[in-house]
């Protein structure tokens, strides 16, 4: 069935623009979200007849959607997110934490990002059948509901791996529609992507190849989802003068590829207001005069590698005793996940390691490493503006927007510590220090390297990054999105 008051541009993520938090009294307060698609769907204009398709991801989403239940569609006060149209859907609880945690963020997160300790696991047992089904259920929610919400001919952007589903069933609902799907993380190579059962492996690629377009955010990462096309599925892959498409079961899909860049006129206004000087202010006083920044800035998830970063500041100051007293390593790492306890184990070492290095040369007046645990997006902007060096080592990393971010908004040009393994390494690797981001040796001469760069190579550098970091802001990488589906 199709909704009377339909759309032309469709937007489906499993997070949505707004979240709920609900108090004692049952009252809500709306919270509008930030980010590259938030930016990105703002800039076709409230006149563009566009919806956007999200999950309820805490109860007091859900209480959004059930006081919004009137319409029978989910359908939230436009005054709540910025006068977009949103569709919030309330999946049963089993079901969204079966789909959400047990495959989305417990399976194909650490299949991308190779993540996964082989001898000990992944373990596909009856158990995980179920949390399949109810991945299969979940994206069958979002399917239906956008075949209800779209126009006829309506362009639909489906979001990440937790909707790697919904393209061929959209398609298979709806064919008139035109489909993407975007992949903002990684893509494995085939050998490690067939960890997964052959028939789920199967499954998530031919989701995908329902879409008239897949993208991704580096052509490495769209060279492994094909490769994977062609080894797992037998499907076709043609590159013709750059093109590339993939064929399969009678269907093709086109590749392409969208390095999503900072949002550079919002950042630099953002960075330097009152509540950011503020914390500017403070940073400076904890660090203390005359002394060298290195920064991270990152949630504590397993693929950031914030545990070998700090063990890498160790091995400078072991290497390096001249920087001493000279340097402090400032690191903000947020929580992630917490519901997992992997996660909550991870940040507790990210915790414990910190508090080593402290306590092995921490002097009077200098604490070796300031460490942060509580999101702070004003204090992050802050310690953006102060850095020397830009610490960004992750272990795989779809893209990494902070290695887009801090050479936008430092003050005095910033030197950047850049894993190979980010994704932003194939726009930013020439003018960075690139490091094995398991290479803790290497990463420690890098970090001295990267202390010692004169102001002006810094300045030049800074320049050089800062303009690979902008080429793509968020609402061009949208509108590139929406032109490509045709």
């Amino acid at each position: 069935m199709v909704a009377n008051d339909t759309a032309r541009v469709l937007v489906a993520s499993n997070r949505g623009p707004v979240s709920y938090t609900v108090h004692p009294d049952g009252s809500l307060t709306a919270k509008r979200g930030g980010g590259g698609l938030v930016s990105g769907l703002s800039a076709i204009g409230p006149d563009a007849d566009a919806i956007w398709v999200c999950a309820a991801m805490s109860e007091g989403d859900a209480g959004a959607v059930r006081r919004s239940a009137a319409d029978g569609r989910g359908r939230l006060d436009p005054a709540d997110s910025g006068g977009q149209r949103v569709r919030m859907l309330d999946i049963d609880p089993e079901v969204f934490e079966a789909a959400y945690n047990g495959i989305a963020n417990s399976t194909l997160w650490f299949v991308h990002h190779l993540l996964f300790q082989t001898p000990f696991e992944p373990v596909f047992d009856e158990a995980f059948r179920k949390q399949w089904e109810a991945y299969e259920a979940y994206n069958a929610a979002f399917a239906d509901a956008l075949a209800e919400e779209a126009a006829q001919g309506a362009a639909v952007l489906v979001q990440d791996y937790h909707l790697s589903l919904v393209p061929a069933m959209l398609r298979a609902r709806r064919p008139d529609l035109r489909i993407g799907h975007f992949t903002h993380t990684p893509w494995a190579p085939p050998d490690y992507y067939r960890l997964l059962p052959d028939d789920i492996a199967a499954g998530v690629l031919t989701g995908i190849l329902g879409s008239d377009r897949a993208a991704f955010l580096t052509q490495r990462w769209a060279d492994a989802f094909t490769d994977c096309c062609a080894k797992v599925l037998g499907a076709a892959v043609l590159r013709d003068e750059g093109a590339l498409t993939v064929t399969h079961a009678g269907h093709t899909t086109r590749i392409g590829v969208h390095g999503l860049g900072a949002d550079a006129d919002f950042l630099r206004e953002r960075s330097h207001r009152a509540d950011v000087d503020e914390r500017l202010s403070t940073l400076r006083g904890q660090v203390g005069e005359g002394r060298k920044v290195i920064v991270r800035v990152d949630r504590t998830e397993l693929s950031k590698n914030i545990v070998r970063g700090l063990l890498a500041y160790r091995q400078l100051l072991t290497d390096h005793p001249e920087w001493r007293e000279r340097v402090v390593h400032v690191a903000f790492a947020y929580p992630s996940r917490g519901d997992l306890a992997v996660y909550r184990e991870y940040t507790a070492e990210v915790q414990r390691v910190a508090d080593k290095v402290n306590e092995e040369f921490r002097t009077p007046g200098w604490d070796p490493v300031l460490l942060h645990l509580k999101d702070d997006f004003a204090r992050s902007l802050a310690a953006y503006r102060l850095a020397d060096v830009a610490l960004v080592n992750p272990i795989r990393d779809g893209m990494n927007l902070v290695a887009k971010e801090i050479p936008v908004v430092t003050d005095n040009g910033v030197s950047l510590v850049l894993s190979r393994e980010a994704g932003a390494y194939e726009e930013m690797g020439e003018d960075s220090f690139v490091v094995n981001p398991y290479d803790i040796r290497a990463t420690a001469k890098a970090l001295h390297e990267a202390l010692l760069l004169s102001d002006g190579e810094r300045a030049e550098r800074t320049k050089r990054l800062a303009a690979a970091a902008t080429a793509l802001p968020p609402q061009q990488w949208f509108l590139d999105q929406l032109a490509a589906l045709g």
